[in-house]
C-alpha cells in the first residue's frame, strides 16, 4: 500500500489499533496527516499518477542456456537433491546456503518487519546471495514455489520483486513454480521429465527424514546414522541425474536403502519421548528459521518427528478437489488433481510399503485419512496457509502415537494461529494425553524463552513416559 500511494504522490499513514482504549498515538498521526494535507493544499501541489505494477522480467529461451537460477532453502535434507533434479532438466540451478541470521536481517531491510518471518527469510537470503558479489547479476534469476492460496507459497513472488526493485536490480527474472499456470515463462516448463525427478526427490528426503530421525537418538556408534544417509544420498543422486531413472530401480532402492537404515545397531532398550514438529511449512522444515529445532530436541532427550514434505503437495492436490465439490470451481482442475493423488501414491506406495514391514519406521499417512481426522475439529474449507492440514497431521502424530506436539508458527500468522494454535484446547479435550506447545518465530523473538517452553513440554513428555 505504501509503494502504491506514496508513487503516485498520496501520504501513506499507517494505524495499529488493538483492544487498549487509549488512542493517543493514532490521534496524533491523523493530526500530522491532516497538517501534511493542509501544507500541500497551501503550496497548491500538484500530484502525477503513476502505474503502481512492477513490470514482470520474462525468463526466456536464451537466458536458459547461459543464466544461474537461485532457489531459497528450504529443508536441507530434500533441496540437495531438488538440486540434482532440475540440472539434470538443462537448468543452471543452485540452492543457497546462506540460510542463517545475517540473511535475516538482510531480509528486513526489504519487507517490512509486519511481514512474517518466512517471508524475511526467503528474501533476505536472495537479496543477500544478489548483493554478495559471487554471481553475475545480468545472467542471474530467482525461483520461488507459488500456490496461488493467501499466504506465503503466493506472495513471496511479489515480495522478491518488489526488493529487486528497491536495491536496483529489476532485470533479474522471477520464475514462479507453480502447477496452476499463475505465471508461465518461454524458458522454464514444467515437463514430465522434471516432474518425476522432484516427485523422487521428495520422496528420498521423506525417507531420510523418517529414517535418520527415527534412529539418530539410539545410535550404538555416533555417526553411523549419518555414514547411511551421505551413502544412499548419492545413490540417489545418481538415480535422479541418470538419463531414464525408472520406477522398478527406484523401488529397489527404497528396500534396499529403508532395510539398510532397519538394520543399523541402535540401543533396542532406551525410551526416549517422540517428538513430532509441525506448523508453517518453512518454519517447519528449516533449520535456521526454527532454531534448529530437531538438533535441540535430541540434545533434550527426545526424538523428533516430521511429517513428511510430499504431504503438502497432497494437501494442495485436495483441496482443489473439495472447491470443486463444495465451491463450484473447476471439475476438470479436480479430476487432474485427483489423478495427481492417486499417481502420488502409486509412487510412494513403494516406500510406503518397506516402512511399514520394517521394524522402527512408520509409513505415512493418507490424504484421505487426514481429511477424515482434520474434518473432527475443523472445516475442510480452511484452506489459507497449511489450513485444515496443520490440524490434520497434528492428529496423524497421536493417532500414530506421538502425542508431544511442537506447532512452529511466524510470529501473528493468522492461518496458524487459527488452526494450529487455536485448535489445541479441542485436541486437549478430545486426546487427553496430547502434549502440544504452540512456539512462535521471528526476528525479535527471545529464543530462551522458545527454549524454555519446549523444555516445560518435555518435562511433561518425559513424565507421561515414566508412567507408561
Amino acid at each position: 500500500m505504501n509503494d502504491i500511494l506514496s508513487g503516485s504522490d498520496k501520504i501513506y499513514t499507517c494505524l495499529k489499533i488493538d483492544e487498549v482504549n487509549n488512542l493517543g498515538a493514532a490521534k496524533i498521526r491523523i493530526r500530522s496527516l491532516l497538517a501534511a494535507i493542509d501544507v500541500r493544499d497551501r503550496k497548491c501541489t500538484k500530484r502525477t499518477i503513476r502505474p503502481a505494477n512492477i513490470e514482470r522480467v520474462l525468463f526466456t529461451e536464451e537466458m536458459r542456456k547461459t543464466y544461474t537460477i537461485i532457489c531459497p532453502q528450504m529443508s536441507p535434507i530434500h533441496f540437495d537433491m531438488l538440486e540434482k533434479a532440475f540440472s539434470s532438466c538443462g537448468y543452471n540451478f543452485k540452492v543457497l546456503t546462506n540460510d542463517n541470521r545475517h540473511s535475516v536481517d538482510v531480509g528486513l531491510k526489504y519487507v517490512n518487519n509486519d511481514a512474517c518471518y518466512p517471508s524475511l527469510c526467503v528474501v533476505g537470503q536472495i537479496m543477500e546471495a544478489i548483493l554478495s558479489g559471487e554471481y553475475d547479476t545480468d545472467h542471474l534469476a530467482v525461483m520461488m514455489t507459488q500456490t496461488g492460496g493467501g499466504c506465503r507459497a503466493t506472495n513471496y513472488v511479489g515480495f522478491i520483486r518488489r526488493a529487486l526493485e528497491k536495491a536496483g536490480y529489476p532485470h533479474i527474472p522471477v520464475i514462479s513454480l507453480n502447477l496452476g499456470g499463475i505465471e508461465v515463462n518461454p524458458g522454464f516448463k514444467l515437463d514430465l521429465k522434471l516432474i518425476m525427478r522432484l516427485l523422487y526427490a521428495a520422496l528420498f528426503g521423506d525417507i531420510f527424514m523418517r529414517c535418520v530421525y527415527r534412529m539418530r537418538p539410539y545410535e550404538v556408534t555416533p555417526g553411523s546414522v549419518e555414514e547411511v544417509h551421505q551413502k544412499w544420498l548419492a545413490v540417489c543422486n545418481d538415480f535422479i541425474t541418470s538419463k531414464h531413472p525408472s520406477f522398478f530401480r527406484y523401488r529397489k532402492i527404497c528396500r534396499e536403502m529403508i532395510r539398510e537404515f532397519d538394520a543399523i545397531p541402535i540401543h533396542e532398550d532406551m525410551k526416549k519421548p517422540r517428538v513430532g514438529i509441525v506448523g508453517e511449512i518453512l518454519v517447519k522444515f528449516a533449520p535456521a528459521a526454527n532454531n534448529y529445532l530437531v538438533e535441540l530436541l535430541e540434545h533434550e532427550g527426545a526424538e523428533a518427528v516430521v511429517p513428511d514434505l510430499l504431504d503438502f503437495m497432497f494437501y494442495c492436490f485436495y483441496n482443489q478437489i473439495y472447491k470443486a465439490e463444495h465451491l463450484g470451481t473447476s471439475k476438470k482442475a479436480a479430476r487432474l488433481c485427483r489423478l495427481g493423488i492417486s499417481g502420488m501414491n502409486f509412487v510412494r506406495s513403494a516406500s510406503a510399503r518397506e516402512l511399514k514391514k520394517s521394524r522402527h519406521f512408520d509409513p505415512p499417512a493418507d490424504i484421505y485419512e487426514l481429511v477424515k481426522y482434520a474434518g473432527e475439529i475443523v472445516d475442510i474449507g480452511n484452506q489459507t496457509g497449511e489450513g485444515w492440514f496443520l490440524t490434520g497431521e497434528m492428529l496423524e502424530l497421536i493417532h500414530d502415537g506421538t502425542a508431544n506436539i511442537v506447532c512452529t508458527q511466524p510470529f501473528a500468522c493468522l492461518p496458524n494461529h487459527v488452526v494450529g494454535k487455536g485448535v489445541i484446547k479441542a485436541l486437549r479435550k478430545r486426546y487427553p494425553k496430547s502434549n502440544i506447545v504452540a512456539i512462535d518465530y521471528d526476528p525479535g523473538a527471545s529464543e530462551v524463552n522458545q527454549l524454555n517452553r519446549i523444555k516445560l513440554m518435555l518435562s511433561t513428555a518425559n513424565k507421561n513416559l515414566a508412567k507408561e
